[in-house]
């Protein structure tokens, strides 16, 4: 039976020594599981994969195929306003580009939107509705 989870999340990158840069630098810290042509962060329960964009095309079974980025956002949740400014300049601060500082948004909460040296989207926000487990991991409260 299906279970909801996600439990590795793979982007394509056209530059691995880049890329790597890139998160060292918004403080990630590579695991040593990480091999020429893969790099791997432990995340909360899961696990973010760095993959050149032709190798990881050929292990899809389609060599050749031009993959593109920006149709998904990836988002990290901060527990207030302060956090989420501190890793947005975090990020911008190791290259990434700004798409949108954080703000007040129509929602209620507060959020910001940068792209990655490869382009992929990524959303830092504080959302107070959700609030955060201490280990910062996120429940969906009750509807």
């Amino acid at each position: 039976m299906p279970i909801q989870r996600i439990t590795l999340v793979t982007l394509g990158v056209a530059d691995m020594d880049r890329a790597r840069v890139f998160y060292e630098g918004w403080g990630w810290m590579p695991h040593g599981a990480s091999q020429p042509g893969v790099t791997f962060y432990q995340m909360n329960g899961a696990v973010l994969a760095l993959f050149g964009r032709d190798d990881l095309a050929a292990d899809q079974g389609r060599p050749g195929a031009v993959l593109g980025t920006g149709a998904v956002t990836l988002a990290q949740n901060c527990v207030d306003d302060a956090e989420t400014d501190a890793v947005f300049q975090a990020a911008i601060g190791a290259g990434a580009t700004v798409l949108k500082r954080p703000e007040k948004v129509f929602w209620g909460g507060y959020s910001g939107y940068f792209a990655d040296p490869d382009g992929h989207v990524w959303e830092i926000a504080t959302n107070p509705f959700w609030p955060l487990s201490p280990d910062g991991s996120l429940t969906l409260p009750p509807a």
